[in-house]
């Protein structure tokens, strides 16, 4: 194994630091093997070509899916989505946000109030002029009282949305939010034309890169490339065509058959057979994307932090980084933040694999003959009747006892998750630490599934939040992911890799980590070598 392989396997195992693993990257001037996002395959800088129907095979399809921006919740439509749309904001691949439909923006001191110019000459694909109208109409529909968009916590502390003129907005904030520009970047947030409603929506009417030509959803999409596109040197593909195949085996075979050009979500299981082959390439990025396994902290006896950290060191994280991921993935610290983040705590110690410590706070609860009952089922995420199976053999090590549950997997996120006193979840993450404390960390979440509360976390969350030294914020986010790590109400003990298998015909230029398909966006941002 040579010394990058070497200091790539200590970075997952937590060994060492991400401001480490650089630092001596660099010294063996390999510091530019790790793009953004921990990504495993090289990038591959080339002159993008046009043409070819680009085939994809993808999970996360449902005959109930829909095109409604306010109802998106699988990678399918998605996917869609931004073939057919734009956002005000972009995440690129070293996740920062950049000018998508708005060409700049600027906020008053206090970040309360910001400012977005938008981009003049854009159409959409019915011959529509894009308009200040069309980003207000877009905003409001996931802000009315009895929305039930996901993206109605992001748009909640909006104030106020307004048309300075055609080609600008103000959106006034009810307090300061320095991140507020990455906010616009939410999927669901895709501008359409003001008024789309009823079957308007799957018609799929956007200023994307593709125009859509059939929509059969969790069957097939079909969609030709938008000639008059105003993204200079996106969007390569003539024809795209995406298929619902939710089964991993099946999707397998039909990457090797030649029947799909690209697969996301391979089975780990199998990678290291498709890596033989000359024709596939594996692309596999660590981003934000981590396994939790949430408490109830308001019901006992998880309301008792003694507890809560003899649960966190009573689990092998490296254990299940091997056998249940196969090596895919990085070591959580049980916070939410990953080092594809701009403040992840580099230096915050690893808490490792101690029975002996989870006995001792086990022994301080007072609780040693108790019962833990850890309910799950693999709908959570693939592997996670694995996992806790491992867990109880973890656990049994410090005297603890775990009992595991398996729930069906029909009905688990509406009848386990957010009800039973412990069970399994995961969390795509997001770009920026507020956007992912404030979704599932805050006392007031609608989604805090720990039911964590802790007073000195959400006084930080609300300063952080509206900071602009970066230094100060800095020094409050390593503080909030030490609070959690500490005082938490979740297990984290793993961020999976995001694999994906393609065709090696398919190039790229960079990955982008902050959610799978290159930000779910290989169909504008990939080509065909030939």
């Amino acid at each position: 194994m040579d010394e990058h392989k070497t200091l790539e396997k200590l970075l997952r195992m937590g060994k060492i630091t991400r401001r480490e693993f650089l630092a001596r990257a660099s010294a063996l001037s390999l510091a530019a093997a790790l793009p953004s996002g921990l990504m495993a395959a090289k990038a591959r800088a080339a002159t993008p070509k046009k043409g070819g129907r680009l085939r994809i095979g993808s999970p996360g399809a449902q005959t109930s899916d829909s095109l409604d921006t306010a109802t998106i919740t699988n990678l399918v439509p998605e996917t869609l989505s931004w073939m057919l749309r734009n956002c005000l904001v972009e995440i690129d691949h070293r996740s920062k946000a950049i000018p998508e439909l708005a060409e700049s923006w600027e906020s008053t001191p206090d970040a309360k109030q910001w400012h977005f110019k938008l981009r003049k000459g854009v159409e959409f694909h019915n011959g529509k002029p894009f308009a200040a109208e069309d980003v207000i109409f877009s905003i409001n529909h996931h802000r009315g009282k009895d929305s039930k968009s996901p993206a109605k916590v992001i748009v909640e502390p909006i104030v106020e949305i307004k048309a300075d003129d055609k080609y600008s907005v103000t959106i006034t904030l009810r307090e300061g939010n320095a991140d507020f520009p990455y906010l616009m970047s939410d999927y669901h947030l895709a501008i359409v034309p003001d008024g789309t409603q009823g079957a308007a929506w799957e018609k799929g009417i956007g200023t994307g890169g593709y125009i859509l030509k059939s929509w059969e959803p969790g069957v097939r999409s079909f969609a030709t490339r938008n000639p008059n596109y105003w993204k200079a040197g996106r969007a390569h593909f003539d024809e795209v065509e995406m298929i619902g195949i939710n089964d991993p085996n099946t999707r397998t075979s039909a990457l090797k058959t030649g029947e799909v050009d690209v697969i996301p979500r391979c089975d780990r299981k199998t990678v290291h057979l498709l890596q033989r082959s000359p024709n596939i390439q594996i692309v596999e990025t660590n981003g934000t994307k981590h396994f939790t396994i949430p408490m109830r902290s308001d019901l006992k006896p998880y309301s008792d932090n003694n507890v809560r950290l003899a649960l966190k060191h009573a689990v092998d994280r490296e254990h299940l980084l091997k056998t249940v991921l196969r090596g895919h993935g990085i070591i959580g610290n049980d916070h939410p933040i990953s080092p594809a983040n701009r403040y992840f705590a580099a230096d915050l110690p690893q808490r490792g694999y101690d029975p002996d410590k989870a006995r001792f706070y086990m022994q301080k609860a007072g609780l040693t003959d108790h019962v833990f009952n850890l309910h799950t089922a693999d709908a959570a995420f693939p592997g996670a009747v694995d996992v806790a199976i491992l867990y109880k053999e973890h656990a049994a090590k410090a005297g603890i006892n775990i009992k595991i549950v398996k729930e069906p997997n029909d009905g688990y996120w509406s009848d386990v998750w957010l009800k039973k006193e412990w069970c399994f979840s995961y969390w795509w993450g997001r770009p920026t630490e507020d956007w992912m404390f404030s979704t599932t960390y805050a006392a007031d979440s609608n989604w805090n599934e720990s039911f964590w509360k802790n007073e000195r976390f959400n006084q930080l969350l609300v300063a952080a939040r509206a900071e602009l030294d970066e230094q100060k914020r800095r020094e409050m986010y390593v503080e909030m992911q030490q609070l959690c790590r500490d005082d938490g109400g979740s297990v984290i003990p793993v961020f999976p890799s995001d694999i994906l298998a393609a065709s090696s015909r398919l190039k790229f230029e960079n990955v982008a980590a902050n959610i799978e398909m290159d930000g779910c966006k290989l169909p504008e941002r990939w080509w065909f070598e030939s």
